[in-house]
């Protein structure tokens, strides 16, 4: 089972700034539609399916991301994607766009996820077979601040 999950975009004129760039808060749209892709297409986890069965899902509690290079109107870029801590009620999800081919970082995020009940709006535990699925998948990124990853990714790429 694929542990980094890639996909490629194109970025639209209606997602950019009079300067041709992506718009800053457009890349958590890009980084999520992303990702729900990617779970859904690897995984076969369908996050709206189980919100509308089981009335569980996810809800973002917080977001960190690095804008290291523009992404440009129609341009196409990957996302990567990857589980890089769990817990009983969370999820460490990193994203991270590149240029078509991979070989330029343009931005990383990480994104922390909350499980939650839909119906009594609070938090919950993961299931059994969603510990054993985020167990199978998680590749821990060795650092613990979001600047250091960034600092990391940024010293492969010298």
């Amino acid at each position: 089972m694929e542990k980094i999950l890639a996909s490629k975009a194109k970025i639209r004129f209606q997602d950019c700034d009079p300067f041709n760039h992506l718009n800053n808060s457009k890349y958590l749209d890009y980084f999520i539609n992303a990702r729900e892709d990617q779970v859904k297409e690897n995984y076969n986890l369908d996050i709206f399916e189980m919100i509308k069965t089981e009335k569980i899902g996810w809800v973002v509690a917080t977001n960190q991301i690095a804008y290291l290079q523009p992404a440009f109107t129609m341009e196409t870029v990957t996302i990567k994607s990857q589980l890089i801590q769990f817990s009983e009620k969370s999820l460490l999800v990193e994203m991270t766009m590149w240029d078509e081919s991979a070989a330029k970082l343009k931005a990383v995020s990480w994104s922390k996820f909350i499980h939650v009940d839909i119906r009594t709006q609070s938090s919950m535990k993961h299931s059994e077979k969603l510990m054993e699925l985020f167990q199978s998948i998680v590749v821990p990124s060795g650092q613990h601040y979001f600047e250091e990853r960034c600092k990391e990714l940024m010293a492969t790429l010298k």
